[in-house]
């Protein structure tokens, strides 16, 4: 588990002076490691140069979204390999995207359960997929399926207009029956997606949901929801509404999404809300920045030694310093927020945002598990003199998560090929001190 930031290590006793034999007949007690597990739907995202011929010979409409059927799928992509019109193919899915980052991020494993090609072909999506996911990502839980994963394409004609087509293969069939127990024993938390909850009346995705969820509780793993888009959530708030009141723990969200389920369009305010169905909340809203909100005991809050921020809770970062809990763990629970601009004001130029939400939960996602990870190893710690959801204050995990954020938006692929800059794993070093 490597940390999130650059933690200072204070020797407490000259290694040298130490007896070579005494070391010898002393174990080295096993750390505990822990992981993060994701419910899932695997597909691939390729984007690829075309003309408005070629649009009209797949019947697609231009500029818009719609979704092909297998025969066509297979036939688009294979015009489209024997042109060379791809000019990028990428894994997608919110959910192994933010696995994926957490495992670059923290150098620990995770956990993603879904389906995948019984049969795959060198060059083919699907193998593409395996070779463009961390292998600190475990996927041998995958279901096995007959049929091809999820495809989406990005078709860009000459001036600029995208136009999408959506072929879902088999990536809605796990069953409840392919989700294992056992790998929620070490789990710091389970993430699942509204998009599992979109699909044929038939799909048995939603029931593997649901099975992983309640394997989720059982073990007091903390659940994360994904919002994915305003799109899912839009004309089903209520519905949303009680759907995470009764299994979230967490909730991830842009603005845009957080306005659909709280009818909120001030991101602060959209996230506060949503603290009366969750303990905690990390919203992103484009160049406005990130927020955090979430809840902290009377005795454990601790008060900012930045400038207080004006918005519609007045002063609202003033207890950002704090670490979240969940509200049930505090005897007398009070609301912390925080708040960052983008690094640096933002990239210079914007090459992909699809997974800039995605990236920011996954620095979230590390501070839980480093959290676990020293709480399980060093469980004395003072540290740990509260039932703390994560590792580092609302200010830290926003400056982090914000960071990451930046990385992505400035590839063309939503996974990060790296973790962050050694220079600049200390969270109190260059920019973070401007």
């Amino acid at each position: 588990m490597k940390f999130p930031g650059q933690r200072k290590s204070k020797h407490y006793f000259p290694t040298h002076a130490r007896d070579p034999l005494i070391n010898q007949m002393k174990e080295t007690p096993k750390l505990f490691r822990p992981i993060i597990v994701g419910v899932g739907q695997t597909i691939v995202d390729i984007e690829a140069r075309v003309s408005d011929e070629f649009l009209a010979k797949y019947d697609l409409s231009k500029g818009h979204s719609l979704v092909l059927e297998e025969s066509k799928a297979d036939a688009l992509y294979k015009e489209l390999v024997e042109s060379g019109l791809i000019t990028h193919q990428y894994p997608g899915d919110t959910i192994g995207n933010t696995l994926h980052n957490y495992s670059v991020l923290a150098d620990s494993k995770s956990v993603l359960l879904g389906v995948m090609s019984r049969n795959i072909e060198v060059g083919s999506f699907a193998y593409r997929y395996l070779c463009r996911t961390s292998s600190r990502m475990n996927l041998n839980h995958l279901q096995t399926v007959e049929g091809s994963i999820g495809r989406c394409y990005t078709l860009i004609s000459d001036d600029g207009e995208r136009t999408f087509a959506i072929n879902e293969g088999e990536m809605n069939n796990l069953r409840p029956d392919s989700i294992p127990e056992d790998v929620f024993e070490k789990a710091s938390a389970l993430v699942v997606s509204s998009y599992l909850m979109r699909g044929k009346p038939e799909d048995p995705m939603p029931k593997a949901v649901a099975r992983a969820i309640e394997i989720a509780k059982e073990n007091n793993v903390p659940v994360v929801l994904t919002l994915g888009t305003k799109w899912v959530i839009e004309g089903n708030a209520e519905w949303w509404q009680d759907y995470i009141k009764e299994n979230i723990s967490i909730v991830a969200m842009n603005e845009e999404e957080g306005q659909a389920l709280t009818g909120e369009k001030d991101p602060l305010l959209a996230a506060d809300k949503a603290l009366e169905w969750v303990d905690l909340v990390l919203c992103t809203a484009g160049p406005v920045g990130l927020y955090m909100a979430g809840y902290t005991d009377e005795t454990a809050k601790r008060e900012t030694e930045l400038p207080l921020l004006p918005g519609n809770i007045p002063e609202f970062n003033k207890y950002e310093f704090s670490r979240a809990m969940r509200k049930d763990d505090c005897n007398n629970p009070v609301k912390v927020y925080s708040h960052i601009g983008p690094y640096l004001g933002g990239p210079l130029e914007i090459k992909n945002t699809n997974g800039a939400g995605d990236a920011a939960l996954s620095a979230l996602l590390h501070d839980m598990a480093a959290n676990s990870h020293h709480h399980m190893n060093v469980p004395n710690s003072s540290k740990h003199d509260q039932p703390y959801m994560t590792y580092s204050s609302l200010s830290q995990i926003c400056k982090y998560a914000n960071r990451v954020s930046y990385e992505v938006l400035t590839q063309h692929s939503p996974r990060l090929g790296r973790a962050l800059p050694e220079r600049e794993d200390s969270l109190e070093e260059a920019y973070w001190d401007r």
